[in-house]
């Protein structure tokens, strides 16, 4: 390719057809936001009911697109442009590849002047990803954070409306810049399976890579588990392309999922393992649960320190030491990484107690797998002095298999389940909830007897609240802190733990 713009730097094969702007104003893959002087990137689908970019290439120019990017493959939707030479045009094998070096360009290539780290895994990855930026924080690093649950970049923090884990590729180069505009020296994200197989995290130069879990899950995108982890895998790829900043490129594993040995061999940097079965690096000692809070000793060659954890469940002992490990691999003291630890009261959506003065607990939680419900019930169960309730859905247009399995976990670990609505998208929510009850059934749960049906998901939060008494348990799952509703292509504000304390306080009202 003949040298072009700064922009264009980093993009890799293309064919350029007219003469390319200067600068721009900006980067943009959906049209609405087009602006003039906007460079629009025509992205294909990412799945079989998304729409494609190329579709909306008139309208892009209608709003002032000064150029676009097409993909060679989509030759009808963008030759009648090339022959006339109405707009100049970038033609690549991969347009949605090409989305982050362009974004990055556009913006200076912000990681490059952080030092960034990407968690990825089945479950704990917003857990971890706070656990991560909390640690850094009590060692004096500066540090930004883009989760499923917040965004975060000069200590300021706004919820993540978005119901996306990892955005894409514009809106993460812009947080970034953010974040280095704000004094931040280091940035954690969370990267998904989906993040990471659609390149939205591509330029981010990882310098450390953390995995949690990996389980069954997206398989509906992935196709099988073994595109699911390669997926999962591209985040250690990625720290053999990244620059060098002057820190250790390292890879955090769980010696206590098999997944590690896989991504172990993806990566030619620097190993760090922590578990509590396995040998490891990094290990608890002396784990004990106190209510809805953990103790151990942290332990390794680096010495040991005591934590008390306000997160709840040997699964977070596991994200404590997830954390604790890719703090100590850029050389912060055991005792830095124990405050950062016990610095932590909670994330939002994940465990967390929603108090009215009512006479039963209710907790909200974001688990929208068996494994993750089966762990929050788990650890709910020894606080529970009466019965355990479970309001959950699951969300229409993911894989399918959570279902009968979440149903199937509920009917094992909970007392009472209310099935209801969460997010169907384009599906029938009836038959969503449906497959979920028939995993009820198959645990050994009538209807009518141990569960309902209330697709109302207001409803069914009132339900159980009208019907809770003294020492219960209330899971409200499957939304943690999301602030809509996705109904087809209608996204209906909602923030569970707003509609609890409403419903709660109405409740104390009337009785």
């Amino acid at each position: 390719m003949s040298r072009g713009p700064a922009w264009l730097t980093g993009i890799g094969e293309a064919e350029v057809v007219g003469d390319l702007p200067a600068s721009l104003t900006a980067v943009c893959y959906d049209s609405r936001r087009v602006e003039t002087g906007c460079l629009f990137v025509a992205v294909p689908g990412a799945t079989p009911r998304s729409r494609d970019g190329h579709e909306f290439i008139d309208k892009a120019l209608a709003q002032g697109a000064a150029a676009l990017v097409v993909q060679a493959d989509h030759r009808p939707a963008w030759e009648r442009l090339a022959e006339s030479g109405r707009v100049p045009l970038v033609v690549v094998p991969d347009s949605r590849r090409a989305l982050a070096p362009l974004s990055a360009a556009f913006h200076g290539w912000p990681a490059r002047r952080l030092r960034v780290v990407g968690v990825t895994g089945t479950d704990g990855k917003t857990t971890t990803a706070h656990l991560v930026a909390a640690v850094l924080e009590s060692a004096g690093r500066r540090c930004a954070l883009l989760s499923s649950a917040e965004l975060r970049s000069g200590g300021r923090a706004r919820v993540n409306a978005t119901h996306m884990t990892t955005l894409e590729a514009p809106e993460v180069q812009a947080f970034l810049t953010e974040a280095l505009r704000a004094g931040d020296q280091w940035a954690v994200l969370e990267a998904s399976s989906h993040g990471l197989a659609l390149h939205r995290v591509d330029a981010c130069e990882f310098d450390i890579a953390v995995f949690t879990t990996l389980g069954r899950d997206h398989l509906d995108f992935h196709g099988s588990l073994e595109e699911y982890r390669a997926a999962k895998g591209r985040l250690f790829r990625l720290l053999g392309e990244a620059a060098d900043k002057g820190v250790r490129k390292t890879a955090v594993l769980n010696a206590d999922d098999p997944a590690s040995d896989y991504f172990r061999g993806l990566t030619a940097a620097s190993v760090v393992t922590y578990g509590l079965e396995a040998p490891a690096d990094v290990t608890a000692r002396d784990v004990h649960a106190e209510g809805l809070a953990m103790s151990f000793e942290l332990a390794g060659p680096f010495g040991a320190v005591p934590v008390k954890t306000r997160l709840a469940g040997q699964y977070n002992v596991y994200n404590c030491l997830a954390a604790a490990a890719a703090g100590l691999s850029q050389g912060l003291s055991v005792e830095e990484v124990g405050r950062g630890l016990e610095s932590v009261s909670g994330v939002p959506g994940r465990m967390e107690l929603i108090d009215a003065g009512q006479p039963f607990s209710v907790v909200v939680d974001i688990a929208s797998t068996p494994q993750a419900l089966a762990n929050v019930l788990g650890v709910l169960r020894p606080a529970c002095r009466g019965r355990l309730w479970a309001v959950f859905g699951c969300a229409g247009e993911r894989d399918p298999g959570r279902r009968d399995g979440m149903g199937r976990v509920a009917g094992e670990l909970a007392d009472f389940v209310v099935l209801t609505n969460e997010d169907p998208r384009s599906e029938d929510p009836d038959a969503i909830i449906e497959a979920i009850a028939a995993g009820l059934r198959e645990s050994g749960r009538r209807e009518g007897d141990d569960f309902v049906r209330t697709p109302d998901r207001r409803q069914a939060i009132a339900y159980v609240f009208e019907r809770a008494d003294d020492g219960d348990v209330v899971l409200l799952a499957g939304k943690g802190s999301e602030q809509t509703m996705v109904f087809g292509e209608e996204h209906v504000l909602w923030d569970e733990r707003v509609v609890a304390r409403e419903l709660l306080e109405l409740r104390m009202q009337s009785h």
